[in-house]
């Protein structure tokens, strides 16, 4: 990631080092806290390697969606990635005080399906709504040993992720109330060109950017139901930026007659 933002954002590079106090590149894998701001910038990167393009829809995946109101216009270059520096150090300080927090993702034909049945059961949250075969689940590990023994039984498989914390679960609450008072102070405005950039909170066009934003770090990230979404309104064109194919994977599983590409 970082070779593609010196290549094609050296500026960008030195704007992340001075907000977050070093360079997050070498630092990724240690926690969300260098993850997001450094997943950020590489989305930029690879929006800018494309030549700006500015679709009829944008849309971003959990922290993505800074990056998608980034390019859009509602949200200035700066702003943006200190609110994104800012939301990864919360995140990973409220996973570390909230106790024994992970996610386990659930694999397979009927995972969205029975997700939400299966997260009440065990006292877990739907976090992430990935696809019609991937559904994320968040909270307490003490509920993954069961959750994973009844995915089982409905052939589905479940793998807990390598992350600090339940993210987009009630136990993210402690990270709202200063992302809340950061993202009073920035200014948001109208996305330019027309796009209209779509929330993965609501699946549905952005009403209340600070809002919205501050929701979507205890609610789940509709991701699925976004896809569907643009799709409806007209979109047979999906392009991902950004480190790694992953996104283009779940449009794939979601959508069957669109047109992929990938930064």
């Amino acid at each position: 990631m970082r070779e593609t933002v010196a290549e094609v954002r050296p500026d960008l590079l030195s704007l992340v080092e001075q907000v977050v106090g070093e360079d997050p590149f070498p630092r990724a894998e240690e926690g969300t806290k260098f993850a997001q701001p450094a997943i950020f910038c590489a989305s930029l990167a690879g929006w800018e390697a494309l030549g700006r393009p500015s679709g009829e829809f944008m849309a971003g995946h959990s922290l993505g969606e800074l990056a998608a109101l980034v390019a859009a216009g509602c949200l200035s270059e700066r702003d943006g990635l200190e609110l994104v520096a800012l939301r990864g150090k919360l995140m990973q300080e409220s996973g570390e005080r909230a106790g024994d927090g992970s996610m386990i993702a659930l694999m397979g034909r009927g995972a969205a399906e029975n997700a939400g049945a299966l997260a009440d059961a065990h006292a877990l949250s739907v976090a992430n709504d990935n696809s019609p075969q991937q559904v994320v689940l968040s909270g307490d590990r003490s509920g993954f040993e069961g959750v994973t023994a009844a995915a089982r039984e409905l052939g589905l498989r479940a793998l807990e992720l390598p992350v600090t914390g339940a993210f987009h679960s009630p136990m993210m609450a402690e990270a709202v109330p200063s992302f809340v008072e950061a993202l009073e102070r920035v200014e948001v405005s109208p996305s330019a060109d027309g796009v209209t950039v779509l929330s993965a909170v609501t699946a549905a066009p952005f009403e209340d950017v600070r809002a919205q934003l501050a929701q979507a770090l205890t609610m789940p990230v509709r991701w699925r139901e976004t896809l569907l979404a643009m799709h409806e309104r007209g979109a047979d064109r999906f392009v991902e930026v950004g480190p790694g194919r992953v996104l283009t994977g779940l449009v794939k599983r979601t959508l069957s007659d669109v047109e992929l590409a990938h930064a």
